[in-house]
């Protein structure tokens, strides 16, 4: 597997209105990978409170900043929407694209279903799509990715459309709340673009607020789902998105940064039931957890760290005006919990959101 965060570094590639746009200088990788981060992304991936709608326009400002960069670097004024019937809706392209002036010519789409047994995916299906080949194309594409597995499976799906058919990609943009395994799965379908299309241009490839990775197991709580879950360990999230969470504790500690994107959307109830499922694990075994193991893994490190020694752990080396943020950290590694205490507030706070969405 690709590991390519180990030199990398952020720039500041631009700012947005209140959109943070980070290009990510990672060496021996061909694509040109980017970090988002604003007020709307910032508070989906902190927030499971955050249903239905508003996990769409959540993401829109950031998505417009994204497409107004890459039309200031050269795109064209046309592109190609193809969308993942799973995650893939709550991605705001096409009224992005609007926004920016750039025309939809065709929307292309494949159902995919995970197969999944007591949280283990067992396999794919897609059952129907829409999909219209044509030559010279620029993909844009929205997907929660964890381990790119269905993302490769229903790619590979479009790809021998295009071939049968006679269609041609010229470039891609992908736009994903994900892991760094999408820096394999992208460097990978670039190449093997590459030697299908004569002049591929290559991907660009959008992270909001984050290059995050998954859980290899379950975590210290004993809770998390092994390659679901997202995490901070050995990624790269936005120093925004760092200080967000920094003052607003209680989010360090929910499962992971996205929870279901799907059913945060469509299947409201399954979410909160996976919601109410972690924190009432969290308050009946606060007692067996170690809790300062758990803020250091929901930290991504071991603390306490001297300041460079945070940078180089983070990722962040390269930006300026780190130290308050790297201070809080350092705080938050001394500060006292009491996690049962914290569940009970969670709970109740999503069990009254529940019932409120109940009633309506």
């Amino acid at each position: 597997m690709i590991t390519p965060l180990e030199e990398s570094s952020l720039r500041l590639a631009g700012l947005w209105d209140d959109t943070s746009l980070y290009e990510l200088q990672v060496p021996n990788l061909h694509n040109r990978y980017y970090l988002l981060s604003g007020p709307g992304s910032r508070h989906l991936l902190s927030s499971p409170e955050v249903i239905g709608f508003p996990c769409y326009t959540a993401l829109l400002d950031e998505t417009v900043a994204a497409l107004r960069h890459l039309r200031s670097h050269g795109l064209g004024g046309n592109l190609d929407i193809f969308t993942i019937l799973r995650g893939g809706l709550n991605y705001p392209l096409e009224e992005a694209a609007a926004r920016c002036g750039i025309r939809v010519r065709d929307m292309h789409f494949v159902s995919s279903e995970r197969v999944a047994e007591n949280h283990v995916i067992k396999g794919l299906e897609i059952k129907y799509d829409k999909i219209h080949p044509t030559r010279n194309r620029v993909l844009a594409i929205g997907d929660i990715l964890a381990t790119g597995d269905t993302f490769h499976y229903c790619f590979e799906h479009l790809m021998r459309k295009f071939l049968k058919e006679g269609g041609s990609i010229r470039r891609i943009i992908f736009f994903t709340i994900g892991g760094t395994r999408a820096f394999r799965v992208m460097e990978e379908l670039s190449a093997k673009l590459s030697a299908i299309f004569a002049g591929f241009e290559g991907i660009d490839c959008f992270f909001f607020e984050g290059a995050f990775t998954v859980y290899e197991d379950k975590g210290v709580s004993g809770i998390n789902h092994p390659d679901i879950d997202f995490g901070w360990k050995d990624g790269v999230v936005a120093p925004e998105f760092r200080r967000y969470i920094m003052e607003r504790p209680d989010a360090l500690l929910e499962k992971c940064i996205i929870y279901d994107g799907g059913a945060r959307r469509y299947q409201i109830p399954v979410h909160f039931e996976e919601v109410l499922e972690y924190w009432e694990g969290i308050r009946d075994r606060a007692g067996r957890i170690d809790v300062q193991a758990l803020v250091e893994e929901k930290l991504g490190y071991a603390g306490p760290l001297a300041f460079e020694d945070w940078l180089a752990v983070t990722h962040l080396e390269g930006l300026d005006g780190l130290e308050p943020l790297w201070q809080a950290e350092q705080a938050m590694l001394q500060r006292k919990i009491d996690l049962r205490e914290i569940a009970l507030r969670r709970i109740a706070s999503i069990n009254n959101l529940k019932q409120q969405y109940e009633n309506d």
